[in-house]
């Protein structure tokens, strides 16, 4: 099993806008979970939610940066698994910033459900993404 998360956004917003509601922590919180996020290349950083057993999930996930290119792309490694150590899911989240006349697209791609064990993350994952960046618009619009 090899499956990829694909989504594009729309934002009536500039680059500059949207970026900061995926590189600054107090602002990931607002949409997507507790973390101690910090926009450095190679920085190891954690996101914290409840455990999720019927997932197979500790409610942390492992992340490192490994790429940003400011307002352009920003990739994130996502580990994740059932605790005592135990990596389940060794994913890639790639997010990339395409200026339009009228606002920004965000592409995501989020790649690396390899185990079949992986499937049930795959598809909560798939459909929550969607339910999340759709916070940022709303964050935007107030």
């Amino acid at each position: 099993m090899q499956k990829t998360i694909k989504h594009q956004f729309f934002f009536p917003n500039p680059p500059e806008v949207v970026w900061e509601y995926l590189t600054k922590a107090e602002l990931i919180e607002q949409w997507l979970m507790p973390n101690d996020f910090q926009l450095i290349l190679g920085y190891d950083f954690r996101f914290v939610v409840k455990p999720m057993p019927s997932l197979d999930l500790d409610g942390i996930a492992y992340c490192k940066i490994l790429e940003i290119v400011p307002f352009r792309k920003l990739t994130y490694s996502w580990k994740a698994g059932p605790g005592e150590g135990k990596i389940s899911l060794d994913s890639i989240v790639e997010w990339t910033f395409v200026p339009k006349d009228n606002g920004t697209e965000l592409q995501l791609v989020h790649s690396g459900f390899k185990e079949i064990e992986n499937f049930n993350i795959y598809t909560a994952m798939d459909n929550g993404w969607v339910k999340q960046v759709g916070i940022i618009n709303s964050l935007l619009i107030k």
